[in-house]
C-alpha cells in the first residue's frame, strides 16, 4: 500500500450487501474519496430508458454510453450524479432503472466506457493526494486489480432483503410497511445476483485475493469499523 492518506480500496459484493453505505463510511473515517459505480450504470440505464433504446441492443447501449456526459460526486457526504447535465441521483433508483440495469451492465462496449471512466476517477485521486473506496461488482477482479484492499461484502439473502426494503421505504421509494414486499425484494435481488454473476462481460465474482467480511450479524458501525481496521492494517509497518 503506498501510505495511510491515499490507498485504493475496492468494494465487491452482491446487491443489498450494504456497500454504498459501508463503502461511504469508510471513506469518511479515513478522509478518502467515494465512488459509486453502480449509480453510473444505473444512470446510463435511465438514459436507455429514456431515449427508448432496448437494453438488450448491445450496439445502442455502447454507443449511447459514448455519446452521454456523466459527471458524479466523489464526496461521501454529498451524494449526486449527473447525465448530461441533468441530476438523476433520485431517479436512477426507481424500480424501472432497478429492473433494468442489469441488462445495461451486461453490455461489453458500455462496461468498456465506465471502466475507462472508473479508472479515471480513482487516478484522480491520487493526482490530488487522496485515496478512494471504489464500490461495484467488479471493482477488485477487473476495474481495479492493484487495489491496495479488496473487500468482498457479503450478507444472508433475507437480511439483505430486509436492509433492502428498509432503504427503499426510508428513502421514500416505498410504503413505509415493507412487510409485505420483503418477499419480492429478496427474489429481486436473486434475480440481479444471477445476472450480474452470469453475464459474459466482467461477472461479478470475488477476487482471489479479496478478504471476504460478512455483515449479517454486524451493525453498519461494526462493518465500517472492520474494513477500517483492514486498510489500516495493510498500511502498518
Amino acid at each position: 500500500m503506498r501510505q495511510t492518506t491515499t490507498p485504493v480500496v475496492a468494494v465487491d459484493g452482491p446487491s443489498g450487501s450494504g456497500k454504498s453505505s459501508v463503502s461511504r463510511g469508510v471513506a469518511r473515517a479515513l478522509g478518502l474519496r467515494y465512488l459509486d459505480t453502480g449509480a453510473m450504470y444505473r444512470a446510463l440505464t435511465w438514459a436507455a430508458l429514456r431515449d427508448g433504446i432496448d437494453t438488450a441492443d448491445a450496439a445502442a447501449v455502447g454507443e449511447l454510453a459514448d455519446r452521454v456526459r456523466l459527471e458524479w460526486s466523489t464526496d461521501p457526504d454529498e451524494s449526486w450524479i449527473r447525465l448530461d447535465g441533468v441530476d438523476v441521483s433520485r431517479a436512477i433508483r426507481e424500480q424501472s432503472v432497478t429492473s433494468a440495469v442489469s441488462a445495461v451492465a451486461a453490455q461489453p462496449r458500455a462496461r468498456a466506457r465506465l471502466v475507462t471512466l472508473q479508472r479515471g476517477a480513482t487516478e484522480d485521486a491520487l493526482a490530488a493526494g487522496q485515496g478512494v473506496v471504489v464500490e461495484g461488482r467488479d471493482i477488485g477482479s477487473v476495474v481495479l486489480p492493484d487495489a491496495d484492499l479488496k473487500v468482498w461484502l457479503v450478507a444472508d439473502p433475507a437480511v439483505r432483503a430486509a436492509r433492502r426494503a428498509a432503504e427503499d421505504a426510508a428513502a421514500g421509494r416505498a410504503p413505509a410497511d415493507r412487510t409485505g414486499d420483503v418477499t419480492s425484494v429478496a427474489a429481486d435481488l436473486a434475480r440481479r445476483d444471477a445476472a450480474d454473476a452470469g453475464r459474459a462481460s466482467s461477472p461479478t465474482v470475488r477476487a482471489s485475493d479479496a478478504v471476504e467480511v460478512d455483515a449479517t450479524h454486524l451493525s453498519l458501525a461494526q462493518v465500517v469499523d472492520a474494513v477500517v481496521a483492514l486498510v489500516l492494517g495493510r498500511s502498518a509497518p
